[in-house]
């Protein structure tokens, strides 16, 4: 929000119905620029860069540079982005509906086209290994995790 209105009240009533910050009239044109890019960052969730980890898949996050078991996967764009959705929410379901609206905003594709891609993914995370990591949760979504471990941890 972009406003002459400063009390405390305003700007709580502010972000309370939805705005994602609150700048206030008169401002510095380099602080509108700074917090904008906080803003797009926080939108493609890159507030900083990181090494994602699911069992032994690992997803660096500034290079896009994706291996398991220390063996190099070779990942298309989309393969990419759902691959790091899905670790970031690991070991949380993710629903279809969130992944299509992350992927491709308001205008998602075709239902098969999504299955096509995680279809692909998993060709490549997980069919030249032995244990999956990508698993279909019937009418809730997709989730990745090392499910044996989770099990071993629950017993312990």
């Amino acid at each position: 929000m972009l406003t002459a209105r400063d009390t405390l009240d305003d700007k709580l009533a502010g972000l309370d119905v939805g705005a994602d910050d609150y700048l206030i009239k008169p401002f510095e044109i380099r602080e509108l620029e700074a917090r904008l890019r906080a803003l797009i960052r926080r939108d493609r969730r890159q507030v900083s860069a990181e090494i994602l980890r699911v069992a032994d898949l690992t997803l660096d996050t500034a290079t896009l540079r994706a291996t398991r078991a220390g063996k190099d996967l070779d990942l298309s764009p989309i393969a990419l982005k759902l691959l790091m959705i899905l670790m970031r929410e690991s070991p949380r379901v993710v629903s279809r509906r969130d992944i299509e609206r992350e992927v491709w905003g308001d205008l998602p594709p075709d239902s098969d086209t999504l299955r096509s891609h995680l279809y692909n993914l998993r060709k490549a995370i997980d069919k030249p290994f032995t244990k999956p990591l990508l698993h279909t949760i019937h009418s809730s979504g997709y989730r990745l995790a090392d499910l044996d471990a989770e099990l071993a941890q629950h017993s312990a």
